[in-house]
Formats: structure tokens, C-alpha cells, sequence
């Protein structure tokens, strides 16, 4: 018998009130603001931080700079196997998805899904998988198959009528780019992605996420000062209408300049050649608080709730359905 794949949305907004569910991981983005003394004020000023950038991109028939508000869901995505030892339901990834605001017409346009990505099963591959195929190597590699299950794991939600009954578009995934990597200025410009920039070699970011159907392109926005790492299916610069590509990239710039200020809140703009460094000392801080240290010690301890709770006991199940898998 074929196995076969049955996914669950649950949805939860991300506002100044915002608490974590129990199933959220805990080094999600949006999670991590929600923890200890300062979690309100966090909450308030990186929402205030969005909004500000929107309504800077989005600039147009907007004088006031007040013209737009960014609404933020929190989409929990739950897999079950109809295999009669399959988990009732384990929670795969979580992402995003955008709502704009336009306080001019009171309408409410719906925005890009994706956005952030979190994932036990890519914390098991990075933080577990991976360290413990390079234990014992000289030289550091990757496992033939790494990613393979993700991957299909994430196309078949992407495809799946769970998805396209809940959103519009396909999902777009923003992130920083590399800093293993060279990056170069191109002479394409779009007015709101901004320049484009082309990595000197594929990351293994870049390659996981192709084992999950999606290409990459590099764009600075207007007024930033790194490029961002813009993951998607089909056409990013044609099938997302301005107001959408604004929502995602008000919504992730602020993120890294959160998390990666080094990076994306510099005090200088990103040349010609580029590569991205944690250990630049010229930049601004958000003063938003937020512990990077503790969110990699808790990516470990989520890939091994991954390993215990859905690799291992269900592996057998897993490698049928992938071996069957076709879109």
C-alpha cells in the first residue's frame, strides 16, 4: 500500500501579545522575541521596524510614510503517515505569512507565504546528520542523499491542496545570505528588490533548499546595505506584484538586522565584491534583545527531537514514501 502524506495548518498572528505555542520551536525567529523580561517591547519595536520599512519601500501615493501596516501569521504545518505506525502528527515546518494593510482604501491585500522557515527535520540534517558524518573524516563532506527527505518532504506541502487551498502564490523563503561565499553586483536592478547580486559558488543552503524545488537569486534593497537570499518556485520577479515583495523584505530585513547586525545593519553598504562577515565590528545595534548563542545549542537539541520522535521510529515508512515520491 501506498504511503501517503496528510497535512494540517494550524495559524497563530504575531503581535505585540504574542506567545509561543507548544509545538513552536523554540529558535524560530518570532519565538525567540517572545521569551523573558523585554518580550512586549521586543514584540513592539520589531513590528514598529516593519511597518517603517514598508512604508519607506513602498513610498509611492504614500506622503505621510504612514500608509500601510504589516500583518504577520505564524503558520504551524503538522504531517500525519497513513501508515498504521505513521506519527498522528508531527510538527514539520513553520513559516509565515504576510497580510498588508492599506489604511488609505481600508483594504486588506493578502501577502507571500514563506518568508521564515523553521524546520526540525533540517535542524536533525544540519545539527545531527551532518556533524555525525564528519566525525571521524579528515576532510569535510556531505552525505550523497542530504536533504533528499526534506526536500520532498517540503514539495509535496508546497504542491499539496493544504497549501493551495490556504494561499494564493507559491512560497517565497528569505534569508541571509552566506558568509562562506563571495557575492558580486550585476548590473540588474529591480525597484524593489533592488540590485542584484551573483554568489561566486553554490552554499550548501543553496543546495538544500534545490532539494526542495526552489532557486536563488540575491537582491539589495533600496536603502540596505547587504544582499538578502531570496528563495522561491517559478518567477520571483514576475509573479509577485510590489506590495507583496515589499511585505516579505520589510518583514525579513528586520529579522537579520536583529539577528545578523553585523550584516544587514552595517554602517557601510555592500560593494561590488562582497562577502558577509559576523565578525565586522561597524555596525548598529537594534537594541532589541536576543541570545544567538542559545539558538544554536537549541537547534541541536531540536534535530534530536526530530531523530527520537520522527526519523528514527518511522524510518522504514519515511524511505518507502520517498522512493515513491513523485509531484
Amino acid at each position: 500500500m501506498n504511503t501517503e502524506l496528510t497535512f494540517k495548518l494550524k495559524s497563530l498572528r504575531f503581535d505585540e501579545n504574542y506567545h509561543p505555542s507548544d509545538g513552536t520551536r523554540i529558535t524560530t525567529n518570532f519565538a525567540n522575541l517572545a521569551r523573558g523580561a523585554s518580550r512586549q517591547q521586543n514584540l513592539r519595536n520589531t513590528l514598529g521596524m516593519i511597518d517603517n520599512r514598508f512604508n519607506d519601500l513602498a513610498h509611492w501615493d504614500n506622503p505621510t510614510g504612514d500608509r500601510y501596516t504589516v500583518e504577520l501569521e505564524i503558520i504551524s504545518v503538522e504531517v500525519s503517515l497513513d501508515a498504521g505506525s505513521g506519527p498522528g502528527a508531527f510538527p514539520l515546518i513553520e513559516i509565515l505569512q504576510t497580510h498588508i494593510l492599506d489604511k488609505k482604501t481600508n483594504k486588506r491585500i493578502e501577502g507571500i507565504a514563506g518568508n521564515n522557515f523553521s524546520s526540525y527535520v533540517r535542524d536533525y540534517d544540519f545539527s545531527v546528520l551532518l556533524p555525525g558524518h564528519n566525525a571521524d573524516r579528515a576532510e569535510f563532506s556531505v552525505p550523497d542523499d542530504f536533504g533528499d527527505l526534506h526536500g520532498k518532504l517540503f514539495q509535496q506541502f508546497a504542491h499539496s491542496r493544504t497549501y493551495q487551498e490556504r494561499f494564493s502564490k507559491p512560497p517565497v523563503i528569505c534569508i541571509s545570505a552566506s558568509t562562506s561565499k563571495t557575492y558580486q553586483r550585476t548590473g540588474n536592478q529591480h525597484p524593489v528588490l533592488g540590485i542584484e547580486y551573483q554568489q561566486n559558488e553554490l552554499s550548501s543552503t543553496d543546495q538544500y533548499f534545490a532539494k526542495m524545488g526552489m532557486q536563488v537569486r540575491f537582491f539589495m534593497p533600496p536603502k540596505s546595505v547587504a544582499p538578502l537570499a531570496f528563495y522561491f518556485h517559478g518567477d520571483l520577479l514576475g509573479d509577485y506584484t510590489n506590495l507583496e515583495l515589499i511585505g516579505t523584505i520589510s518583514t525579513m530585513e528586520t529579522f537579520q538586522k536583529i539577528y545578523r547586525p553585523e550584516i544587514y545593519n552595517a554602517n557601510s553598504t555592500a560593494g561590488t565584491l562582497y562577502r558577509p562577515s559576523l565578525k565586522n565590528q561597524d555596525y548598529s545595534s537594534t537594541r532589541i534583545v536576543y541570545d544567538r548563542e542559545e539558538r544554536s545549542q537549541l537547534a541541536v537539541k531540536q534535530g534530536k527531537f526530530a531523530e527520537e520522535h520522527f526519523i528514527k521510529p518511522y524510518k522504514n515508512v519515511l524511505d518507502q514514501w520517498a522512493a515513491e515520491f513523485a509531484l
